[in-house]
């Protein structure tokens, strides 16, 4: 008998587990054993040995090692050996890059795995998908991803979308009865959820069967397993970088071959330092750092609570100019309180803040208890009408569930209502809340099996279906000084700031039909909520510091439009002359009318998802890059349309976290600022050790072809060039990865998307920079030399001396837009470990006896210390106080 066809008590027996209590904590991990991680297989990983071997793949390390060989054959044996120990040093130093860039990525995609809601010993947690098991009873809704094979036990207009499985785009309806039939396709076992398939609408509980590659996604997987790695922008941008600097590398490591063979250097001699000085030219370990800068900055951002899903984002995040944010627990706190509670016509007070559940019911400054009129009806409604349910974590409650809901629990609470009388009313239907309809409805049984109907929902969505009204003699009907009073409530609510809630209600017949349509109407309204969700805290100043940035923070609700302009003008976001749209007029407008106004817009209220996709556009026309923030599933079009899409971490659902590029984990308006700042500072730190990188080839090149066309010998021979390409560029580069964002960096403007690597003069000072490098090492082997022609080998000290020491103080000057007196040098430890442990190197090779004949050096007094100090500061000294 298969899963669709045994009914929910034989489920249950089958897997030991009853839907009411789950399974507990030990058969969880005990199944967990049996079964394994509930995900697909994936992709072999790589082995270590084949990426260690991939770091000898590139064409001039090959080259190298060809150059190697014939060096071996001729009898150079040392020469021979060093190289090999500087490439296999160099091989170790990528592989490391590489597999730290690996690790990071796969802890990021590990925390960015979608999460289940599971009933574990009674109590309901979310979980990683990956520890589901067979036999959890799983909770889903609207927008969420089934976490694995379910048969499911509780339906409440429940839908799925299994396009992925079938091919079939139409939502499919699911219920909970058993189904006889035999050998049914999986597109027609309706009682049943698989794997990644997603909730449309409604929502449902089930209790998972199949895990892993036991799902019928699984199998599908099985059929072909594939991974796909995707690059950035700036790393395509930089491959292409990287081949026009091969080109340019070569040409120039040419020209010096054939000046050095013609001025009647060896031929030999003059082929193996062309190789080394084209290895040391080419900055072949640019695509590794900037890999590893990258996943560095977005393990650091994972510290500040984002979680970067696309490497892509990164980037984007510099050019943001946008920022268009819910309100509701992105720059609120997201703990819905009810603070006043309208009904009889009369203003009832609420104590309390948060879920905390002390507080109470006050009129006229005196507490009411249950037994004032309609008031335990009325929050008993808002009881059952919800989904949200009442959790304690360290000693204080907190709401699984909307926020909204959360609200009128605590209240109810605050009442002196119990959970507990959930057992004395079973729900017959639901209809669930949708933005469309703007409200949800309940049809719920009670102990005398007299049945009604609950509604909650927009004040102005349920007062044209109520027919009645309730006050303390009874139901009445609603005349139109009533809508007055009601509307003039919303309106003195939303004056305060409060969100306004209604709750309606209307007895039914036992016979009568439970069809949607005619359900809600003729309903009778019973009285308003009005709720206070808190601005969070260092919002206000994340709003001022990223209008310093030039960045626009952009408010979107579904609020009332004074709710909103409330919150706004409290947190600052909304200037005199800001405008504030509706729902309504942007329902007027076309993208282009939209367009014309949309930059003096501060606010959007009560706007819909569809309306979030049309600001979107507009701004997008408008030359904007837009970051753009949703939780629900209908978020998810604006969230993949915008440049920079960010998701709720704590709120939002599964659907809404796969369309975004970003993750709030904290749900923060406060983190997409630090965020930004992440982002601009690696886009910066990238700039940095590019520029350090090339301007200290450029000085490598230049050092050697002026030497060659001033008909001299070699100021530097091959084993040399190899040692600086791998202690002055590897070590000090990775470190600039790790540099603090300036000061000035939210006090700039947003990066303009289409800027090249080499703007705002970095082609400039890399060009610069290196040319006085490779002159001022040029000029003290110059100086060596003249004053000890017979002894080359300390010319040639002096000159490696030289350039190592000059790229090592450039690194600092690399820190900063400004100048090198701009930042404090020892602000990055990371970068003078970097320098130390290079300094420490070049000293060994120098002093030590046993590695002089290897590296063709010799030991330098205090006097050659002197100069080389004093041509290596030169560099920056020059360029120090200067911005270009």
């Amino acid at each position: 008998m298969k899963w669709y066809q045994m009914d929910v008590d034989t489920v249950e027996q089958k897997l030991h587990v009853t839907t009411k209590h789950g399974l507990s904590d030990k058969q969880a991990g005990q199944r967990q054993k049996q079964y394994g991680p509930n995900q697909l297989a994936s992709e072999k990983n790589v082995s270590k040995w084949l990426i260690f071997l991939k770091q000898f793949q590139d064409f001039m390390v090959l080259i190298l090692l060809a150059a190697t060989l014939i060096a071996g054959m001729l009898g150079e044996y040392v020469d021979a050996i060093a190289i090999m120990i500087i490439v296999l040093v160099n091989g170790f130093l990528g592989y490391f890059q590489e597999q730290k860039a690996e690790k990071s990525l796969a802890k990021l995609k590990e925390m960015s795995a979608p999460i289940a809601a599971v009933l574990r010993d009674g109590k309901w947690e979310k979980v990683p998908s990956r520890d589901v098991v067979v036999g959890d009873v799983v909770r889903i809704k609207s927008g969420d991803r089934i976490p694995a094979d379910i048969r499911i036990t509780q339906s409440s207009s429940l839908e799925t979308e299994e396009s992925a499985l079938t091919g079939e785009s139409l939502p499919v309806m699911k219920h909970a009865a058993s189904i006889a039939r035999d050998k049914l396709d999986a597109q027609d076992q309706v009682n049943m959820g698989f794997m990644s398939t997603l909730v449309t609408r409604g929502s449902g509980r089930g209790i998972v069967v199949g895990t892993g590659m036991n799902t019928v996604m699984g199998q599908i997987a099985s059929l072909m397993v594939k991974t796909k790695k995707t690059t950035t922008p700036l790393e395509h941008k930089l491959a292409e970088l990287g081949k026009i600097l091969i080109a340019v590398a070569l040409l120039l490591t040419a020209l010096v071959v054939l000046a050095g063979v013609y001025q009647g250097h060896p031929v030999y001699n003059m082929f193996l330092a062309g190789v080394s000085l084209a290895v040391a030219a080419i900055p072949e370990g640019l695509p590794a750092i900037v890999t590893v800068a990258l996943s560095l900055g977005v393990q650091r951002m994972i510290r500040k609570k984002a979680i970067v899903r696309k490497l892509s984002a990164v980037e984007t995040l510099g050019c943001a100019s946008i920022i268009c944010s819910d309100k509701t627990g992105t720059m609120t706190e997201n703990q819905m309180t009810v603070k006043e509670v309208f009904l009889n016509g009369k203003w009832l007070n609420v104590t309390g803040d948060g879920y905390d559940l002390e507080g109470n019911v006050i009129l006229n400054n005196d507490m009411v208890d249950r037994n004032f009129p309609n008031l335990e009806s009325m929050f008993l409604y808002g009881m059952l009408c919800n989904h949200a349910s009442l959790m304690m974590k360290k000693g204080k409650y907190y709401v699984d569930g909307d926020p909204t809901d959360g609200a009128l629990l605590v209240a109810a609470r605050k009442l002196g209502l119990s959970h507990q009388l959930y057992d004395n009313y079973r729900v017959v239907k639901e209809l669930p809340f949708d933005s469309d309809r703007k409200r949800m409805s309940i049809v719920v049984e009670d102990d005398n099996k007299m049945r009604f109907l609950i509604t909650k929902g927009a004040p102005e969505v349920l007062l044209p279906r109520s027919n009645y009204v309730m006050r303390e003699q009874g139901r009445k009907l609603m005349r139109t000084e009533d809508k007055q009073e009601m509307n003039l409530a919303v309106d003195k609510m939303a004056d305060k700031a409060l969100r306004t809630l209604a709750i309606a209600m209307r007895p039914l017949a036992k016979e009568e039909s439970l069809h949607s349509a005619v359900l809600e109407k003729d309903l009778t309204l019973v009285g308003l909520y009005g709720m206070m969700d808190p601005p969070r805290k260092g919002v206000k100043t994340a709003i001022e510091e990223c209008r310093d940035a030039g960045i626009k923070p952009v408010m979107i609700t579904g609020d009332h439009e004074k709710t909103a302009r409330a919150i706004a003008s409290e947190l600052s976001l909304l200037p005199e002359d800001g405008v504030v749209l509706n729902g309504y007029q942007l329902n007027t407008m076309s993208v282009s009318e939209l367009q014309n106004i949309i930059d003096r817009v501060y606010v959007f209220a009560r706007v819909t998802p569809e309306h979030k996709l049309k600001i979107v556009k507009a701004l997008q026309e408008e030359g904007h890059v837009v970051a753009m923030t949703g939780d629900g599933v209908n978020d998810a079009p604006a969230i993949k349309a915008s440049d920079i899409g960010i998701s709720m971490g704590e709120s939002g659902t599964d659907v809404t976290k796969e369309a975004s590029s970003l993750i709030l984990m904290d749900d923060n308006f406060a983190t997409i600022k630090s965020a930004i700042i992440e982002g601009r500072n690696i886009y910066e730190n990238i700039r940095k050790f590019i520029r350090y990188l090339l301007a200290s080839n450029v000085g490598e090149i230049l050092v050697m072809l002026f030497a060659m066309l001033l008909a001299m010998p070699l100021p530097l021979v091959p084993v040399q060039i190899l040692w600086v390409n791998l202690v002055t560029d590897g070590l000090p580069a990775m470190a600039l990865g790790l540099d603090q964002s300036e000061n000035d960096v939210m006090k700039r403007g947003p990066r303009n998307p289409k800027e090249g690597i080499f703007a705002r003069g970095l082609g400039f000072k890399i060009v610069s920079r290196g040319i006085v490098i490779g002159l001022v090492t040029l000029i003290a082997f110059m100086l060596a030399y003249q004053g000890n022609p017979d002894n080359l080998i300390y010319s040639q000290t002096v000159a490696f001396t030289t350039l190592v020491m000059a790229q090592l103080i450039h690194v600092f000057d690399c820190r900063s837009e400004h100048s090198f007196f701009a930042r404090n040098p020892f602000e990055n430890k990371y970068l003078v470990l970097a320098v130390l442990s290079s300094v420490l190197l070049l000293l060994v090779v120098i002093y030590w006896s046993s590695l002089q004949p290897i590296f063709h050096t010799t030991a330098l007094n205090l006097k050659d210390w002197v100069m080389v100090l004093a041509f290596s500061c030169l560099p920056s000294v020059l360029f120090g106080f200067t911005k270009k």
